[in-house]
């Protein structure tokens, strides 16, 4: 879990500062964005969304399959969503000491306002755009990113069931192999 946290925020190749386990949860990160960002299904939602939205549709699509997972959980998990999340929370404070300064600054905002939980609410995916504009270049291309959701709604929530079991599939596979 520490590993997937960080993962977005470790460069290169040269994991060798992390535990082994936080290790292997970067790569696996890593498999699962490699996958997602190449298959068919994930790239055609992102075609829906790019004449909007242009060079962050993919981005969107990820935070919309975020949404998506929220709406079918039980179909894809043995813990209730509130459980699972209070899990990944003290999972990854009890990794906090080795994530750099900004991350833990990170974590402790995320825990405050409950982002995981907060994914599986319209206004919780609103908030989070609102966040992520102030990171990128572009902001004004996140407008109406919860009206895209609820536009695509329909097709998002039939990609995502038929591209999730592939993924699920995938990283058992992948599980196997990093053995």
């Amino acid at each position: 879990m520490a590993g997937n946290f960080l993962a977005d925020f470790v460069k290169g190749g040269d994991l060798s500062a992390f535990p082994a386990d936080v290790q292997s949860g970067i790569r696996l990160h890593r498999a699962i964005d490699t996958f997602t960002d190449q298959h068919p299904l994930v790239r055609q939602g992102a075609r829906r969304l790019h004449l909007q939205h242009r060079k962050y549709a993919p981005v969107l699509v990820d935070v919309f399959y975020d949404y998506v997972l929220t709406l079918h959980w039980e179909r894809y998990a043995a813990l209730d969503l509130r459980h699972f999340t209070n899990q990944t929370y003290r999972s990854l404070l009890d990794f906090a000491p080795i994530f750099p300064e900004y991350l833990q600054q990170r974590l402790h905002l995320m825990l405050a306002d409950d982002w995981l939980m907060q994914y599986s609410r319209l206004e919780g995916i609103h908030q989070a755009f609102l966040r992520m504009r102030r990171r990128v270049s572009r902001p004004e291309l996140l407008d109406q990113a919860v009206d895209s959701l609820q536009l695509f709604l329909p097709e998002l929530e039939e990609e995502f069931n038929a591209f999730f079991p592939e993924l699920i599939n995938h990283v058992g596979v992948w599980q196997e192999r990093e053995i």
